[in-house]
């Protein structure tokens, strides 16, 4: 029932003129998501409420409440089409009332960690684009057919709330940014083996999948007490992301994944000064895939001591300074970081090596990242002692990755089970730190049993690469364009 009513809500969006790619029609579907889950969420506490004798005080006044101006029901409980606005009445509503009402809350909140502070940044950040108040009725009926109630609902929705998100990201644009591969990101929290009573940041969280995973991780140990659900649920996961679209979905994942409020800020991570990152803001687990390709501005730089105009060498200088000592971290980044030679890579490998433990490099094939032609590898560090061993292990799954083949979780489940003990095999070995180049710090994927990362790539993902190329050169056209 759920896949039909998502299939249904695509559907309308298809036809309305204010939608026209991947990353409207998610925007536009959590926005109203979020606000049919906060009327379930407030029904239910006012349903415990009164089973204690208490009253329940609302969030929302009552004209906005959903149950009021979306989907009022009669006695039978059916949509009272009498009070239920449509057309240009609804759309009025929704832009004029409806959306300044909540972005309001971002005032009143009594601190950022509240629903009611999200309410107010989710509806400050985006606008409503359905310009159809028919459309916008129709979308809203098909919402209302969902259920939050159980937690099978509830994890059926988070599934399909995935495969959207995850859409979006092959939808190209900078939706790619937002959806790292999941089985990729399983397999990172696996190997970082994060503890209940831990604090887990990701500093680019994009659409939350390194938190959610690590939510889900957390939640199925074995004998959890309500001390550890509630620790869960508020000390556990925190995150900061730029970008509007990408923050929506974010809370809304998180929220689907079963976080009440999720500790998402909305900020410019890197606009941060490392100096002023003190001991009670370190974390004891970071888990990311920050954005490459970027270009941050002179001043953002200067934040940094390591001064580079690459995002991905900033947010890996952030994350080395926001972990505790002896906090663990793994970190998706591009493969050529380990092998530049400019000074700001040289020097950031150096920091790396001489400030963490860089137990672990898992290089990842051309693929793993849908429409994106770049090769990654994921860093796994350990904050506190210098690095005196580094194991790595070549995935290889045996066939060429791609949307219609994507990496699974059976691809690494290999490399899970070798990394527990650092095993040789042949996809896996391990180097020396005394014998890197103390001038260059090179940490190239050398493989002593198969030559130096030799992949034979497919005609497709040769051309996927030029395409990814094409556009990064498109956009530091622009840039440059920009500042002229």
């Amino acid at each position: 029932m759920f896949e039909q009513a998502f299939k249904n809500i695509d559907d309308v969006l298809w036809k309305e003129a204010g939608c026209t790619t991947e990353l409207d029609y998610t925007e536009q579907a959590s926005w109203l998501l979020f606000l049919k889950y906060l009327d379930s969420l407030e029904q239910d506490k006012a349903m415990e409420a009164g089973l204690e004798g208490k009253q329940y005080s609302y969030i929302l006044d009552t004209p906005y409440r959903w149950e009021s101006w979306a989907a009022p029901k009669d006695a039978a409980g059916k949509l009272d089409h009498n009070r239920a606005l449509t057309g240009d009445d609804l759309r009025e509503f929704v832009d004029k009332q409806l959306f300044p009402y909540l972005h309001g809350f971002k005032q009143k909140a009594d601190s950022p960690n509240t629903i009611e502070y999200k309410i107010g940044e989710i509806f400050g950040e985006i606008k409503n684009r359905i310009h159809s108040g028919y459309n916008l009725r129709e979308i809203i009926d098909h919402i209302d057919e969902l259920r939050f109630r159980s937690q099978t609902e509830k994890h059926e929705l988070s599934h399909l709330y995935e495969a959207k998100i995850r859409n979006m990201g092959n939808a190209g644009r900078n939706g790619g940014e937002y959806y790292t591969p999941r089985p990729l990101i399983r397999a990172i929290v696996q190997v970082v083996n994060p503890k209940i009573g831990e604090r887990i940041y990701d500093g680019a969280v994009g659409s939350a999948g390194f938190l959610c995973e690590a939510f889900d991780y957390l939640k199925s140990r074995p004998n959890l007490t309500t001390a550890d659900l509630k620790t869960l649920q508020e000390r556990t996961f925190y995150g900061k992301e730029k970008k509007s679209l990408a923050y929506v979905i974010a809370i809304m994942n998180m929220i689907l994944h079963g976080i009440e409020a999720p500790n998402i800020v909305h900020t410019n991570t890197l606009a941060e000064n490392l100096a002023d990152i003190q001991d009670k803001d370190r974390m004891d687990v970071i888990l990311a895939n920050p954005p490459f390709g970027g270009k941050e501005r002179k001043e953002v730089q200067q934040n940094f001591p390591i001064r580079t105009g690459e995002t991905a060498f900033l947010f890996l200088q952030h994350f080395i300074k926001m972990l505790k000592a002896g906090g663990r971290a793994g970190v998706v980044i591009k493969n050529t970081f380990l092998s530049n030679t400019d000074n700001a890579s040289v020097s950031l490998r150096k920091l790396l090596l001489e400030s963490c433990n860089l137990h672990t490099v898992l290089d990842c094939p051309s693929g793993t990242f849908q429409g994106a032609g770049v090769k990654t590898v994921v860093l796994f560090f350990e904050k506190g002692a210098p690095t005196r061993k580094v194991w790595y292990y070549q995935l290889d799954p045996g066939r060429n990755l791609g949307k219609t083949n994507p990496l699974n979780d059976a691809d690494l489940a290999e490399f899970v089970e070798l990394q527990k003990t650092f095993a040789d095999s042949a996809k896996s070995w391990s180097v020396d730190v005394a014998g890197i180049d103390p001038a260059t710090f090179d940490l190239s994927v050398k493989n002593p049993d198969g030559g130096e990362d030799v992949v034979h790539r497919s005609p497709q993902a040769i051309m996927d690469e030029i395409a990814a190329l094409d556009a990064e050169s498109a956009a530091v056209l622009t840039n440059i364009r920009a500042l002229l």
